[in-house]
């Protein structure tokens, strides 16, 4: 019979770290992805705003509805470089998790190949032993047979 492999409690507890770090980098992820579509849709906003100011302007414009513009662009331009900043937080955040998800990962290979290095032991050795007991089982057969 194969012993256990000893550190199958440590395999265990790497195999969950693993896949918590995974599943934290998949919300890292889509939180980067989230705040990358927000900037997209601000900047397109944005850009149809200013054609539109630019065809109000061609057109001409009191100097109120000119202000109003450009105080709104100026908003925009506000938003726009406050999402710039949550997205390069959120990539820091995104390569803290990959980095937490390759040390996690590097630490379960590392006992993974202990365990397949435990396993092919064992096999080998279960040969070894089914080996023995047939050759005991053919010297008994042949003990056994009478002689011609």
């Amino acid at each position: 019979m194969a012993k256990p492999f000893s550190l199958q409690t440590v395999l265990e507890l790497m195999q969950s770290r693993t896949d918590e770090a995974t599943r934290q980098l998949a919300k890292l992820l889509a939180a980067e992805e989230d705040a990358q579509r927000k900037l997209a849709m601000l900047q397109h906003y944005r850009d149809e705003y200013f054609a539109r100011f630019r065809a109000a302007a061609q057109n001409g414009l009191r100097p109120a509805d000119w202000r109003n513009y450009q105080d709104f662009l100026d908003r925009l331009d506000e938003a726009i470089e406050q999402q710039q900043q949550a997205l390069g937080l959120q990539k820091t955040h995104t390569a803290a998790g990959q980095a937490e998800w390759r040390r996690q990962h590097s630490k379960l290979k590392a006992i993974d190949a202990l365990a397949e290095r435990h396993r092919a032991s064992e096999a080998r050795l279960e040969l070894k032993q089914e080996q023995k007991e047939q050759d005991a089982f053919a010297a008994r057969r042949s003990d056994d047979e009478p002689a011609h």
